[in-house]
């Protein structure tokens, strides 16, 4: 990824390298514009996409799952959820079939602050992809899809990997 290419696949891919690398900046520095504006952490952010995620799936997120997602402790995420409620970003739901389960979701202020800050955002995009057919976007969809995938199995071997002093791999710090 780091290393000089002089063949033409080879610099295109490390072009292609490097705007994944300038488009996760930028994404970072909206993301944390957002979360300066609205008084959250980057754990709250986090938090905040996880549950957007699951909802755009169908599949609400659980708080365990939650704690999962960002390698926090039960009690962190108890008080993570507690915080962005109390905010007006998130709620919590009892799930209807299992009633013991309690599900997040957005709270529509919440929806609402995220909408206004990064609709303008969602309508640039739209518009980059609409000058792309359907099939490149298939193999840009494809692409997209296995580095995520790579990314997180990476990640998550990181997570595992033991610390200085035999401790896990690091857990949510803000």
């Amino acid at each position: 990824m780091y290393r000089r290419r002089d063949d033409p696949r080879g610099r295109m891919i490390a072009e292609i390298a490097n705007d994944l690398r300038r488009y996760s900046v930028d994404a970072q520095h909206i993301g944390h514009a957002f979360a300066g504006l609205h008084g959250l952490n980057a754990t709250d952010l986090h938090a905040l996409i996880a549950v957007m995620e699951a909802e755009l799936v169908g599949d609400p997120i659980t708080p365990g799952r939650l704690g999962e997602a960002l390698n926090i402790s039960s009690g962190s995420v108890t008080a993570l959820v507690d915080r962005l409620e109390r905010a007006g970003h998130i709620r919590r739901d009892r799930d209807t079939t299992d009633r013991r389960k309690i599900l997040l979701h957005y709270a529509d202020r919440g929806a609402t602050l995220a909408q206004s800050f990064f609709g303008p955002l969602g309508r640039r995009t739209d518009e980059v992809m609409d000058r792309f057919s359907d099939e490149e976007l298939a193999v840009v969809g494809r692409f997209m899809s296995e580095l995520v995938n790579s990314m997180r199995t990476h990640r998550d071997q990181i997570r595992a990997a033991p610390r200085r002093g035999g401790a896990p791999g690091p857990a949510g710090d803000d």
